[in-house]
């Protein structure tokens, strides 16, 4: 694992506090309610998971918080200022990155240039400057192709820059979809069941990657994830759906020997699993 980083997102100093709130919040689909008001936290510095079976509102929660779905109620409030209802764009530029649950990159273009899109947010150039081709705007991009690389090396894509991003290996544009993620300086990452269709050596190395994101990179983690050896290897702090509403919360062990938890998602073997 490369050990090239950009700054830290965040200071120790500030760990532990409060970054992202959730207060109430709720989403309906016309008769259906598929988020019943939820409240949750995720402190600075954590590694926070969502987990519950398929269809319990885990995507639709994130898709709240990254402005893709507008709540019906509640509130997101992150770094003490609310969120709720904007645009994904704006969200974007307060600090939140995010993964998909299905691979959402540039499928034509380079894997440089799927994480300098990520950047755009971040870029000054302007249309003045761009037709001109001033020695600022030279300079800024050089930097950030130089800041994309250093994000690919973290990522191990180092020598794949060039590559086509529909031509990388599956487990490789999983970690592309983070470096771009990356490149819009979040201080919070949240990652929609990033290990999905890996392999279990996959999975174990992509768990070893997030603990590198928030060892090196004091990254805020929230993740969406099935594999319960991940969840339960990584994670600070478990939060479980169950049709829409919070049934449990807590450490992992905590989680792993709630009976609620047990009946509604992770069943015997998955706790067998999780214990290992």
């Amino acid at each position: 694992m490369s050990t090239a980083a950009p700054a830290p997102a965040s200071t120790p100093a500030a760990a532990g506090e409060e970054l992202l709130v959730v207060d109430g919040l709720r989403k309906e689909f016309g008769g259906l309610v598929a988020v019943d008001s939820v409240d949750f936290v995720v402190r600075r510095g954590a590694i926070a998971s969502l987990i519950g079976p398929n269809g319990a509102g885990k995507t639709t929660f994130f898709n709240m918080i990254t402005g893709v779905y507008k709540p019906t109620a509640g509130r997101v409030v992150f770094a003490g200022e609310d969120l709720t209802g904007k645009p994904p764009h704006a969200v974007t530029q307060r600090g939140i990155g995010r993964t998909f649950q299905n691979i959402r990159l540039f499928q034509h273009m380079t894997a440089l240039e799927n994480v300098l899109v990520g950047m755009h947010s971040r870029l000054h150039g302007g249309i003045i400057r761009s037709i001109l081709r001033t020695p600022g705007l030279r300079r800024e991009e050089a930097r950030a192709e130089q800041r994309a690389r250093e994000l690919l090396d973290l990522c191990t894509l180092a020598g794949e820059e060039d590559w086509i991003a529909r031509n990388l290996p599956y487990g490789d544009q999983r970690r592309l979809e983070v470096a771009r993620a990356l490149a819009t300086e979040p201080k919070l990452l949240l990652l929609d069941e990033p290990t999905a269709g890996m392999n279990p050596q996959e999975s174990d190395e992509f768990r070893d990657f997030i603990g590198l994101l928030k060892r090196d990179l004091a990254l805020t983690v929230l993740l969406i994830e099935h594999d319960m050896k991940v969840v339960m290897g990584v994670s600070d702090h478990v939060t479980v759906l169950d049709f829409g509403e919070k049934i449990a919360e807590g450490s992992p062990k905590e989680v792993q020997r709630d009976p609620r938890v047990i009946e509604a998602y992770l069943g015997t073997g998955a706790l067998a699993e999780g214990r290992r």
